[in-house]
């Protein structure tokens, strides 16, 4: 288990979190020992300076302070309300304010007796020291949120793998904390040679298309500002997710400002092509007659 580094008088406040890996057997022997050892050590103290200077004060506030000091130790704690009778989970408890591997984040520092920050490693069980590095122990799995954004970072060149390796039907319409980007969104507007096989992942998971993010932007909107039209041709084309019929094209932003708009905007010409061309296509099979030719889109080129 990880547990919090004690904090140095004095310390930076806003400084990164430190944790020490410690078996959590052995800092409940620990624990133990330092609170006997300290008890034991006040009381002495206290009657030694009694006897022999006639302290009455001294003696009388620890009288009340030390049950006080026992009673409010964790551990203590822990053995009164029962929490450690319970062999197979009382590890899990967290009475320490302690951590497991899979609650570390970015801003945690895993640290030595020392306080020199540590790296450790999946290959070996030993910890290497190093002043300079921050990042967390390898082993710790990364979150979603910042396997997306990774493969954000990554651009075109990014593996989409470890992406679509984390995705269920539970997460696959995440959003991210601050800006509330999707999967989906991400995916569209990589233009990677694996757009389409994640999309179709995507898809397969049930993703919804029509989710937007803080700027009112949907999928669409992001493939056609960023160009990728491998990305806009899957979300339009009926094998994909048939983005006309639901009227992706038509959503607009906070700025008022639908895909198409974004497409002429930034240059994309071979994404507004494919939208234009599915639009069209819909128009063909639409025997009702859906007017989707007098649409901006179809009017007008940049």
């Amino acid at each position: 288990m990880y547990y919090p580094f004690h904090v140095q008088p004095f310390a930076d406040p806003n400084a990164k979190k430190k944790y020490q890996k410690i078996k959590w057997s052995d800092h409940i022997v620990s624990t133990a020992s330092s609170l006997i050892l300290q008890t034991l050590f006040g009381i002495c103290l206290t009657v030694g300076f009694h006897y022999y200077k006639g302290m009455i004060i001294g003696l009388a506030i620890q009288s009340v302070m030390a049950p006080f000091n026992i009673i409010e130790n964790p551990l203590v704690k822990a053995v009164f309300s029962g929490l450690l009778s319970k062999e197979d989970e009382s590890f899990k408890l967290k009475i320490f304010k302690e951590k497991h591997e899979e609650d570390l984040v970015a801003g945690d520092e895993i640290v030595d007796e020392t306080g020199q920050v540590i790296v450790i490693s999946k290959s070996s069980s030993t910890a290497e020291k190093s002043s300079n590095k921050k990042e967390l122990p390898s082993s710790v799995p990364k979150t979603l949120e910042e396997i997306l954004l990774d493969t954000w970072d990554a651009g075109s060149e990014a593996d989409v793998t470890p992406l679509l390796q984390a995705l269920t039907k539970e997460n696959v319409n995440f959003k991210t904390t601050e800006n509330g980007w999707t999967p989906l969104m991400i995916v569209s507007a990589m233009n990677s040679k694996d757009t389409s096989l994640a999309m179709e992942k995507l898809k397969n998971l049930k993703v919804d298309c029509t989710i937007t993010d803080e700027e009112g932007w949907n999928a669409l909107h992001w493939a056609a500002y960023h160009g990728s039209a491998s990305g806009a041709s899957y979300l339009v084309s009926g094998d994909g997710f048939d983005g006309i019929s639901i009227g992706l094209h038509l959503v607009k932003d906070k700025e008022g400002k639908d895909p198409l708009h974004h497409a002429r905007a930034e240059g994309n010409n071979d994404v507004l092509e494919v939208i234009e061309a599915a639009m069209m296509h819909q128009v063909e099979k639409d025997d009702n007659g859906s007017g989707l030719s007098n649409q901006d889109g179809m009017r007008k080129r940049k």
